[in-house]
């Protein structure tokens, strides 16, 4: 890695994981395997930014620890490319255990817990085939029909233009976003000092006569 770590891929572990890393291939690894209109490819950093978004959209109130696990739902394809699901099929149970190692290292590395909650698991898959359905309509030439056969409809309210950003951005904001839902994470997490509520004044001890 660009970091100088150097991360076993059969047996990962979350001290070799940088957040650096991550922005960096992701943003480099292009989704539909490039076979996408424009200038750019469209990357799976600026993909990830988007799933957060919507996760975010669909649940207004998700705490930020969750956020953040929507923004790392592809962080694994820092390293292992973004394999389409056809092809992860065919590999089998293997191919599978392994990518659960590596995202189990990446979450425990960022202080999210090792497996995601099957609620919150729905939840970022829901937005991910949202991403996917805009994805396919806009750049990568599905009808619209074909892809809510794929996809399903994305949800009530969002709207999106995708427009393909350079590597360098797509990483850019990926680190942005990153470092806001960490901030926030910390802050939702630090103690509230107790309310401070003014004593009565003490009567004066009257003297005896």
């Amino acid at each position: 890695m660009l970091s100088g770590r150097r991360l076993d891929l059969l047996d990962p572990s979350p001290f070799d994981i940088e957040i650096e890393d991550i922005a960096h291939g992701l943003a480099r690894v292009a989704r539909w395997n490039g076979q996408t209109t424009g200038d750019h490819a469209f990357s799976v950093a600026q993909h990830s930014v988007i799933v957060q978004e919507i996760v975010a959209h669909i649940e207004p109130t998700l705490e930020p620890h969750w956020l953040l696990a929507a923004l790392l739902h592809d962080a694994s394809e820092y390293v292992i490319g973004d394999m389409i699901s056809p092809f992860k099929s065919a590999l089998g149970v293997n191919y599978k255990d392994f990518e659960s190692r590596l995202e189990t290292a990446i979450h425990v590395r960022f202080g999210l817990p090792a497996k995601t909650p099957r609620a919150i698991k729905t939840l970022i898959k829901t937005a991910d085939k949202a991403c996917a359905w805009f994805e396919a309509t806009q750049l990568a030439g599905f009808s619209r029909t074909e892809a809510l056969g794929l996809f399903g409809r994305p949800p009530a309210g969002y709207e999106l233009e995708i427009q393909p950003e350079p590597a360098a951005i797509a990483q850019a904001r990926y680190m942005d976003r990153y470092h806001a839902l960490v901030a926030a994470r910390d802050a939702a997490a630090a103690p509230r000092p107790a309310a401070w509520t003014p004593r009565a004044p003490r009567r004066a001890a009257g003297r005896r006569s």
